[in-house]
């Protein structure tokens, strides 16, 4: 099989320049010592907790990054994007404050909840079939003038995101051995990673994927972008593929890719929720069990970090899947 030598085009600097664009335009999510995890990973534990940043999840770092270079001809014209989830509601949360339109692609299937955040926050919606359909209307907006923001495919996008590594890397008290984070598309866990092994190239980032949205892992088995249709109720994971840029970025920089159950990832959400007191979505939830799983390989005296992306859940959503998996 021949395999795409794409290379990954973000850099630690990237990172860092768009640290100095977003400064004072996001939170600064809280980095702690979690008791609680420590205590059933038998290693010291750390969270970065941004479920709470602005609009629910990572994603208006890499928003802001992409829009704030956006000339006042593009800003009139307005942005396009495809998502059914976080992506969607930073794109629109964003637009509004630097003062343009967002038109948001949305798959017919997108969670009800996840549409009202999203003109809540100033966004105008448009359904389409799915994920598929709405990739290919956007490059008819964006031939028609509209700026595609792409929500993982764009250096400037994942640079933005790599800010939450800086972040994590400064706030942890020290030196860590694991990072544990989330794939969708691989954008986020690509600029993350490119900030966290530019500075300290040691430490070893996991890839997290839930079964039914193991984008990254088939796209990386068949050598190239794979089409899919998720399945998982991680709905924030399901990318409906992964690009060469992304993939350069998995195969550069993470040191593996553990998929979790569904199941699994409600059960550590719960447990989030009762001992943590933070509401998680199932796209960041899966990432505690990722590390339960991989718990036996950590060393006496190792530091590890968990990632925790995004809150937006519906909480009639999580009491039907507590019901349906029995938990």
């Amino acid at each position: 099989m021949t395999f795409d030598v794409t290379p990954f085009d973000v850099t630690l600097a990237d990172v860092q320049a768009a640290a100095a664009r977003i400064a004072g335009k996001v939170r600064r999510t809280p980095t702690y010592h979690s008791v609680g995890l420590s205590e059933r990973l038998g290693v010291e534990t750390w969270i970065k907790l941004e479920s709470l940043q602005l609009g629910g999840s990572f994603k208006v770092r890499g928003c802001f990054n992409k829009l704030s270079g956006l000339s006042e001809a593009e800003l009139r014209r307005g942005v396009v994007t495809v998502s059914g989830g976080n992506h969607a509601i930073a794109v629109s949360l964003v637009a509004r404050t630097v003062g343009t339109r967002a038109l948001v692609l949305m798959p017919k299937a997108t969670p009800a909840l996840n549409i009202r955040l999203t003109e809540e926050a100033g966004g105008q919606v448009e359904l389409c079939e799915d994920s598929i359909a709405a990739f290919a209307k956007a490059e008819t907006y964006a031939a028609q003038g509209m700026t595609h923001v792409h929500s993982y495919d764009d250096p400037a996008i994942i640079a933005g995101h790599g800010t939450l590594g800086l972040e994590l890397a400064a706030d942890a008290g020290g030196r860590l051995d694991h990072v544990f984070v989330s794939v969708g598309g691989g954008g986020f866990s690509a600029g993350v990673g490119a900030a966290l092994k530019g500075l300290d190239p040691a430490v070893r980032l996991h890839g997290v994927e839930t079964e039914g949205a193991t984008t990254m892992t088939q796209a990386l088995a068949a050598g190239e972008p794979v089409s899919i249709r998720p399945t998982s109720i991680a709905r924030t994971l399901g990318a409906p593929f992964a690009t060469r840029r992304t993939m350069a970025a998995a195969r550069q920089l993470l040191e593996d890719i553990i998929v979790v159950p569904d199941a699994a990832a409600v059960r550590e959400l719960v447990w989030a929720l009762e001992n943590e007191r933070v509401l998680l979505e199932p796209a960041a939830a899966c990432v505690i069990a990722a590390a339960l799983e991989r718990k036996d390989s950590f060393r006496p005296g190792e530091r590890i970090c968990l990632v925790l992306c995004g809150s937006n859940v519906a909480l009639a959503d999580i009491e039907s899947w507590r019901s349906g998996f029995g938990i």
